[in-house]
């Protein structure tokens, strides 16, 4: 511990050879968070510009890739910091702050795909119900659901470490941010929060799953049962979402099992696991979204096609 005016740091020891990598590192992830932005926000530009694609199912995939924006924003920034710092450190209060957003964020994607989910289920197992069901306020009640629902449950937990009563006794974090390794700081996890994390895992990561992969098998029920069309349909805007779910999900488990497993793992391996978790699954949604998704790829097509005439008209 470093008390500086009584402000207590946390040490993040999961870096490797940071004096000989440290500005390879800062250049790779500045370089994968502009990534990261353009791509996810250029796919935000063509729905919000482009009215046939102002249907729920793109509405929702805008807000799936924003909430990847704030995803990122919640590490990239500090990560940026402690790769050109002496000391990779951060106040334990601002370390409590990261673990709420990260866990606020990142389970909020579980919900939007949960949401999406049943927007394809209502698309193509009830097509003529479609219109009555999935409104501009229907898809407004879901977005706010996503969304308030993973907010209060991070901050649960996040009560719970602030307390006064929480006694740390490590100062140094096997990681380069504040996930649930903030665990292992403290003397004695208190017996309500580790019961409220398993409740945690089951209502905001295992619910959803279960509730959209039943979403998804009645639908290649259907599907196996009606016309070639429906096939085609079901095939094209299903399968991207559930590329997007097995990402998220493989992630999701690393980073759940990191605590209970970290020593089995060298440093090395687990700073490139640990760096997936920031760095692939934001990057994967914007392409598979616009590359896989017919009417997205369509205008991002032209939007190139446009750019690419104005600079041969310029040159």
């Amino acid at each position: 511990m470093n008390n500086e005016m009584n402000v207590t740091y946390i040490f993040l020891d999961g870096y490797v050879e940071m004096s000989k990598y440290r500005y390879a590192y800062f250049l790779l992830m500045f370089s994968a968070y502009v990534l990261i932005i353009c791509s996810n926000l250029t796919i935000v530009y063509l729905i919000w510009v482009n009215k046939n694609l102002h249907e729920p199912m793109y509405v929702f995939i805008a807000a799936l890739l924003v909430n990847c924006v704030f995803y990122s924003s919640t590490t990239y920034p500090k990560l940026l910091i402690d790769f050109l710092s002496e000391k990779q450190r951060i106040t334990y209060e601002a370390c409590l702050l990261q673990f709420y957003f990260f866990y606020f964020v990142g389970p909020a994607e579980f919900f939007l795909l949960a949401v999406m989910s049943y927007d394809r289920y209502v698309s193509i197992c009830k097509p003529l119900l479609y219109p009555t069901i999935m409104t501009n306020t229907t898809v407004t009640i879901f977005l706010v659901f996503s969304w308030f629902v993973p907010a209060c449950h991070a901050s649960i937990p996040l009560i719970m470490l602030s307390s006064t009563k929480v006694k740390l006794c490590s100062f140094n974090i096997r990681g380069i941010f504040c996930n649930n390794a903030v665990y292992t700081l403290q003397c004695v996890m208190p017996r309500s929060l580790a019961i409220f994390g398993v409740f945690a895992i089951l209502d905001i990561v295992i619910l959803p799953i279960l509730f959209i992969l039943f979403s998804y098998t009645k639908i290649l029920i259907i599907s196996y049962r009606s016309s070639k069309e429906v096939r085609r349909k079901a095939a094209e805007t299903c399968l991207p979402h559930l590329l997007v779910l097995f990402s998220l999900t493989l992630l999701s488990v690393y980073d759940i099992c990191i605590v209970r497993v970290e020593s089995d793992f060298s440093k090395t391996a687990r700073l490139i696991m640990t760096l997936q978790i920031v760095l692939y699954h934001p990057l994967f949604n914007p392409f598979i979204y616009g590359f896989k998704m017919k009417e997205i790829y369509k205008h991002l097509k032209r939007l190139f096609w446009q750019g690419k005439r104005k600079n041969c008209t310029l040159s």
